[in-house]
């Protein structure tokens, strides 16, 4: 299978974390040609602020794997990961991370910040930014879009509540 090959499974998790109701963002985790971890946002599902999904794939990689080193491991995720996550990248010892659509405010593997390549640390790692890129970020705007339009249409109708509440106390008092 090819980068963008993996990288349309996370896309598949991105999708199943919208249908949740979370931020569209999916990871798959790959090792010697095999999936061996998959995963998508559950921040607010789990009530965790680390239930990102390359952070919950990578920990679910390990546990397959039986081992803390995910060396000759590769992480493909839809979003560009941010500091904990490419913290975690270091710490875990991948050799690749593979992400869709850069974070411009948050990114950590080369936006804001370049983890991968700190001399630093006692780690680095390969990256590919840009794969599937356009639909990476489409599924994001997409899920914030429909998310504006129903806070919208929420206030719309507070509103209109709220209007047709005060209608009828002038009523009432008029009687």
């Amino acid at each position: 299978m090819t980068d963008e090959d993996y990288m349309r499974l996370a896309l598949d998790e991105a999708h199943l974390a919208a249908e949740e109701g979370e931020v569209p963002i999916g990871a798959v985790v790959v090792c010697d040609g095999e999936v061996v971890a998959r995963a998508h946002n559950r921040r607010e599902t789990d009530r965790d602020p680390s239930a990102h999904a390359e952070f919950s794939a990578m920990c679910a990689a390990a546990r397959a794997l039986d081992r803390w080193r995910l060396t000759g491991c590769t992480v493909y995720v839809t979003l560009e990961p941010c500091i904990m996550c490419a913290g975690l990248m270091v710490n875990s010892r991948i050799d690749r991370c593979v992400y869709g659509a850069p974070d411009p405010k948050g990114g950590a593997l080369g936006t804001l910040f370049d983890v991968s390549h700190d001399e630093r640390l006692n780690h680095e790692f390969e990256v590919r930014s840009g794969v599937l890129q356009q639909e990476c970020a489409d599924e994001l705007r997409t899920f914030f879009r429909e998310r504006r339009a129903k806070k919208k249409a929420a206030s719309v109708v507070s509103e209109m509540s709220a209007s047709e509440m005060t209608a009828s106390e002038m009523t009432a008092s008029e009687a």
